[in-house]
């Protein structure tokens, strides 16, 4: 959460530089940027919004959304199952990656890997755990944690079908990838 705040913060002052040096992009890797195969973790997701209030808003909200889930799961598992589930999601990621990237060609729009689906597979072990919590959505409609996952599942699967029809391939690996990272901790 630190890391996204200061890069969210750095991007602010360079127009969106830091995360562009910090990003997941193979060819740069392959020419020597090798801090890249990690730093793409401190990127923040792209934010929602029309405004640069609004941005920092839906930036505030989810960072802080997911810094809860993460202290919620973290309590529950203990720091090194949370650690795992986490590492092994950012690890798959970089091997999609690479192994994309050596498949399509360095050509391809780079950069495809970020944190995106490894939080929203956060957000589904956190609602296996606790289905039943309750928050508070535009903080005023109280909705069950479950309806939210089950509402992003539909994403999921919104994404997934949307990249087969389009035979985007890289949009079917890695919401497939994410969903796996969960199920293998909940098998």
């Amino acid at each position: 959460v630190i890391g996204n705040v200061m890069v969210y913060f750095l991007d602010l002052f360079s127009r969106g530089y830091a995360s562009w040096m910090l990003s997941f992009s193979s060819p740069l890797i392959l020419q020597g940027q090798v801090w890249r195969v990690l730093s793409f973790v401190f990127v923040p997701v792209a934010t929602g919004g029309a405004t640069p209030l609004g941005r920092a808003l839906f930036f505030a909200m989810t960072t802080l959304f997911y810094y809860y889930i993460g202290n919620a799961l973290e309590r529950e598992w203990g720091s090194a199952r949370f650690t795992v589930f986490y590492g092994i999601g950012v690890l798959v990621n970089i091997a999609v990656g690479l192994v994309l990237s050596f498949l399509y060609g360095l050509n391809y729009p780079w950069p495809v890997v970020s944190m995106y689906y490894i939080n929203m597979s956060l957000f589904f072990a956190f609602a296996a755990l606790y289905p039943d919590l309750q928050v508070l959505l535009f903080f005023i409609i109280p909705v069950k944690v479950k309806w939210l996952a089950w509402i992003d599942a539909a994403f999921f699967a919104w994404s997934i079908l949307s990249s087969l029809f389009h035979l985007n391939w890289v949009g079917v690996v890695l919401p497939v990838v994410a969903i796996l990272n969960f199920l293998l901790f909940f098998s």
